[in-house]
């Protein structure tokens, strides 16, 4: 799964780079497509369930799972990238959110709060006893923020290994009722998806592009992460997570 996530990571990292004005989602999904296949590997999403494209691409109200196709990317733009790809059988999932040239201050502070939230959920599943715990620290740091913005909860992380979806479901808010153990060789998808107002969303005839329903901005981050007996491993980030969990003092090694 390792080798795998840094498929992933190598297809995000070149799709963050081609993300400016001027470049139509359906570039960015060819451009995934080719460098997960030079890589030997396949796009997890295409064709999943009917998904036509290698990567969601979800621009400023659309929460998740936007369809790459004619859009056009303008400047100021809040775009989220999703993204996936098999090797060897083994499934890795990550996404991150990026402005577009210059943003307004609402999606740059929107952006940074998302990804500070995963961060933090990531933390907190090197050291939680059940998935709870993450979903708590998750909606704990976006409270946190200001301005206050909200997680959206009908949208979840979720397990994967051999399949790209899997149990266990990976809330992103509190949960009262108990929820699965964590220990070492678990392996998920944690991904807090965030808004800018209120979180109520709809799904467009589609059946994949899921929208807020105020026109509100969205931001989703994501890493695949393994729980080991050393503490995590970000199985979808160069560096492992190092670089983040120092900071949180966090231990991190396969």
């Amino acid at each position: 799964m390792r080798a795998s996530g840094l498929v992933t990571a190598a297809a995000l990292a070149a799709l963050e780079a081609a993300v400016v004005p001027g470049a139509k989602a359906k570039y960015l999904d060819d451009l995934a497509r080719d460098i997960i296949r030079q890589h030997g590997a396949e796009p997890s999403f295409l064709g999943y369930r009917g998904f036509p494209a290698s990567i969601c691409v979800s621009i400023n109200e659309v929460v998740v799972h936007g369809i790459p196709e004619g859009q056009v990317i303008h400047e100021g733009d809040l775009v989220s990238v999703d993204c996936g790809a098999v090797l060897d059988g083994w499934h890795s999932d990550a996404a991150f959110t990026v402005v577009a040239g210059e943003g307004s201050a609402v999606a740059e502070c929107l952006n940074q709060v998302a990804r500070q939230a995963l961060w933090d959920g990531l933390a907190a599943f090197a050291k939680a006893k059940h998935l709870g715990q993450v979903g708590a620290a998750i909606e704990q740091s976006v409270k946190a923020s200001e301005p206050t913005f909200s997680v959206v909860e009908e949208y979840t992380g979720h397990g994967i290994g051999t399949a790209m979806h899997m149990e266990p479901e990976v809330p992103n808010v509190a949960r009262r009722s108990r929820s699965p153990r964590v220990s070492p060789g678990l392996v998920v998808a944690i991904e807090p998806m965030v808004v800018a107002q209120a979180i109520a969303t709809s799904l467009d005839s589609d059946g994949w592009t899921v929208r807020t329903v105020d026109g509100g901005l969205a931001a989703h981050w994501e890493h695949t992460v393994a729980r080991t007996a050393a503490g995590i491993w970000v199985l979808t980030a160069p560096d492992g997570g190092a670089s983040e969990m120092q900071a949180r003092g966090v231990n991190v090694g396969p």
